[in-house]
């Protein structure tokens, strides 16, 4: 995937190590691993809709179709129409989401470990 103007906000190591263990198949990864971008974009893309007045989430997302990578712009004019660190917000609300993303791969990388035990 592409870069966007969020990716630096989050740190998915983690993540990506929990996937590797929970599913052992290169297929099972990469859908994983495409299911948790999806996750990540909708959050984001939730969060900043519900902080930013309805009257620019057109322009916001007209701005975000246009450079989905630039960090600089983007942040700035969610500054600029919110008078908020709407980054700093977003960086706290996706280590939340990261968490989350965390508690459930490992409760899957738990019932992988008993299904194969059980198979034996």
């Amino acid at each position: 995937m592409s870069k966007l103007f969020f990716d630096d906000l989050l740190d998915l190591g983690k993540v990506e190590t929990e996937i590797k263990k929970a599913f052992p198949s290169k297929e099972e990864r990469e859908e994983s691993e495409s299911l948790v971008d999806h996750i990540i974009h909708d959050k984001v893309m939730e969060k900043i809709l519900d902080k930013l007045p309805p009257d620019y989430h057109i322009e916001f997302l007209e701005l975000y179709h246009k450079c989905p990578h630039d960090e600089v712009v983007i942040f700035e004019f969610l500054r600029g129409k919110t008078g908020k660190d709407i980054e700093k917000e977003l960086q706290q609300d996706l280590k939340d989401v990261s968490s989350d993303i965390l508690r459930e791969l490992k409760s899957q990388d738990e019932i992988s470990t008993e299904t194969r035990v059980s198979k034996k």
